[in-house]
């Protein structure tokens, strides 16, 4: 049996180490997560749970989760392997969320945004009825609150098990960012790895702005399924964002570390505010001193009285 410092191999301590998809090197899981889920070799951006997304993103403390009561029904009584409704249960039990996409309020660098990010972890990031209501109503509390919404794609489509009803809400998310923008409001798109399939074709494509992280895979179907139907050998770096940017289909990259500063720097300029103040320092507002508790009117007669 083999011997290391922790003693015999069996005793070592699993997950340490992590293998980059990208370039095969080995990663010290500790180090992997201080860089936010990003290859210190080659720059590979791993895919990045909802949660911790919005940790990144949002200033400390003020995320505000909307819409957590929206839980998926299964009204197509869909059967595949397992029940679609056996496995909601299963998805939910594991990731603790309701569904595939995280809504609320927040603010980043002091400047307050609605914020909508989807979770791969949940049956891959597909669309189905309470993710497109959840954007639709994302973009509608923009609306009413006169706020920059800021949608963070990670998915591989609609979601099947839902069948037309999943499909509906490609319209409907398009329906809601096109009010948003005939009322003068501002959106941004964030597509990281992967974005793919019906959110692709939907709201991930038409906001005002689109980001996107380096190496994100973005398209509709995938390229196996391309090259197979074509018949012919496809680009390098096909759907990868390095080749959207290059053909006008992205407005700009953005590495992880960077991506709260470009956000806030878009949000400032969406709010007529300096855009350059983005990329400064920030620090938080301090709390707001506690007023001195009221004496009740009682008290102070009383008092009053006794003086006298």
């Amino acid at each position: 049996m083999a011997w290391t410092r922790f003693g015999k191999k069996k005793d070592m301590p699993g997950g340490l180490w992590i293998k980059c998809e990208a370039c095969g090197s080995m990663l010290f899981r500790k180090e992997f997560e201080s860089k936010h889920r990003v290859c210190g070799s080659c720059g590979y951006h791993f895919t990045l749970p909802a949660r911790e997304r919005i940790e990144l993103t949002a200033d400390p403390g003020t995320f505000d989760e909307l819409f957590l009561k929206l839980e998926a029904e299964d009204k197509l009584h869909f059967v595949d392997r397992v029940p679609y409704a056996k496995k909601l249960k299963a998805t939910q039990k594991k990731t603790g969320e309701k569904d595939a996409c995280v809504t609320g309020t927040c603010e980043i660098k002091g400047h307050p945004v609605v914020l909508a990010v989807m979770n791969f972890a949940f049956m891959g990031g597909s669309m189905g009825a309470v993710v497109g209501e959840k954007v639709a109503l994302a973009v509608e509390t923009g609306i009413e609150r006169d706020l920059p919404v800021i949608l963070i794609s990670c998915s591989g489509g609609a979601r099947m098990h839902e069948g037309p009803i999943s499909l509906m809400q490609m319209a409907k998310t398009c329906a809601a960012l096109s009010k948003l923008n005939d009322r003068g409001g501002f959106s941004i798109s964030l597509m990281t790895h992967p974005t793919t399939g019906g959110v692709t074709a939907s709201f991930a494509s038409v906001c005002d702005v689109l980001l996107a992280e380096p190496g994100a895979l973005i398209g509709f179907a995938g390229p196996r399924v391309i090259a197979t139907t074509i018949k012919k050998e496809l680009p390098k770096g096909f759907q990868r964002s390095e080749f959207l940017l290059e053909r006008g289909q992205i407005d700009r990259i953005v590495t992880r570390d960077r991506m709260r500063d470009e956000l806030a720097r878009l949000v400032a300029y969406a709010r007529g505010l300096d855009p350059v103040a983005a990329y400064g320092p920030w620090e938080p507002k301090p709390p707001a001193p506690e007023a001195p508790p009221k004496r009740a009117r009682g008290v102070i007669k009383r008092k009053a009285a006794a003086e006298e």
